[in-house]
């Protein structure tokens, strides 16, 4: 699967854009600030969420706009081929989740998870690199948009647990102690919540599968995953029926504590995924900043094979600043595990002189100020 022609309107520093694109690799060049990952974002947009970015918005329009942004791709593949479009107005920029609209072949979403049906994209960018070291609700975002892209259904899992959460954490604040109320969202919580973790578990499960499939002595690092968390750990030495039940109880056992905090305090929304560094038998966190970069990309280069051979579509992949951070031998590593994983793949860099192993095997874009050629 593949995007042909991506085309943009009011998009970030672009009055309007439309490119020509080639299966396999391709190369944007160019100055910083040129607007070369304001094209990532643009394709980021192709799936559920908010973008690599996770802006507002309203902070996507182009400055001046008065109707938004959109972002067009014509999409081929095995499937056949596909119009997407999707966008968003300014108007009211604190209901952001309402107005972003997706139609594909003309016709509107009912979500923007149907976008899942005819292409998967996961990124990699340099905002991410302290991804170990930072806090876990980074850990927990990256985990869900791994699931997300085999499990079209994870993304309304999460928004069914989210809207859950937030009708208990009203109780709390309000002071209710109406059981009935509490039983009832907290059987919903307990419900959604073990769904989200089972999903999670799995997987976890699969990509260390994966991750035994690849060569010991690779050019990235092996890595240990493991879940930390309440429902985690239920899943772990039983049934998810008991893990359900047992969160479900513990729920109701912490409403004081909770009350006292303000808060939920234990649930899925408090998970951690925990990586370690085999060859080194090391946290991930502990790890130079190298080897955490080398261990996330073997992360991200695992999961794109993963979600090819279930999904039957390799994933399009988002590699921002890719090859600036590593020498020229790991830099030929990786575009070969590219070429072999078959996916569109897009790059990002200062300099050509960065991709010179797959001159021939890519194509070369030149980004300049809103204006994209043939490099």
């Amino acid at each position: 699967m593949n995007i042909g022609r991506l085309k943009l309107t009011d998009f970030r520093n672009y009055l309007s854009l439309a490119v020509d694109l080639s299966p396999g690799a391709v190369v944007l060049t160019g100055d910083n600030g040129a607007g070369k990952t304001n094209l990532l974002e643009a394709v980021s947009l192709l799936s559920p969420g908010r973008g690599l970015r996770r802006a507002a918005y309203a902070e996507i329009a182009r400055d001046g706009a008065k109707g938004g942004f959109v972002v067009h791709a014509h999409v081929e593949g095995a499937q056949g081929e596909a119009d997407i479009g999707t966008g968003a107005g300014t108007a009211d920029p604190d209901a952001e989740g309402s107005l972003r609209k997706v139609r594909i072949n003309g016709a509107p979403a009912r979500s923007a998870d149907e976008m899942l049906e005819w292409l998967r994209v996961m990124w990699l960018t340099p905002a991410m690199d302290g991804l170990f070291t930072g806090p876990a609700a980074d850990r927990r975002r990256f985990l869900d948009r791994l699931v997300l892209t085999i499990d079209p259904a994870h993304g309304r899992r999460a928004l069914d647990y989210e809207k859950a959460m937030r009708g208990r954490n009203r109780l709390l604040a309000d002071g209710s102690r109406n059981d009935g109320w509490f039983d009832a969202i907290e059987t919903q919580m307990a419900e959604t919540g073990a769904a989200i973790a089972a999903a999670r578990f799995e997987m976890v499960r699969l990509l260390k599968a994966m991750i035994e499939r690849t060569p010991e002595e690779g050019p990235f690092p092996r890595a240990d995953l493991a879940l930390s968390g309440v429902l985690e750990a239920g899943l772990a030495s039983g049934a998810a029926i008991d893990a359900e039940e047992d969160f479900r109880r513990r729920l109701a056992e912490g409403r004081e504590r909770d009350r006292a905090a303000g808060r939920t305090l234990e649930g899925p929304h408090r998970s951690d995924l925990l990586v370690r560094h085999r060859p080194k038998d090391m946290p991930a966190e502990l790890c130079s900043t190298g080897e955490q970069k080398a261990l996330l990309v073997g992360l991200v280069l695992s999961h794109a094979r993963l979600t090819g051979e279930l999904s039957g579509m390799a994933p399009i992949l988002l590699l921002d600043e890719i090859a600036a951070h590593f020498d020229h031998r790991r830099r030929a590593a990786l575009f070969g595990i590219l070429d072999d994983l078959g996916c569109q793949v897009f790059m990002t860099g200062t300099e050509r002189e960065l991709f010179s192993a797959i001159e021939g095997r890519a194509q070369f874009l030149t980004v300049s100020a809103g204006a994209v050629s043939a490099g």
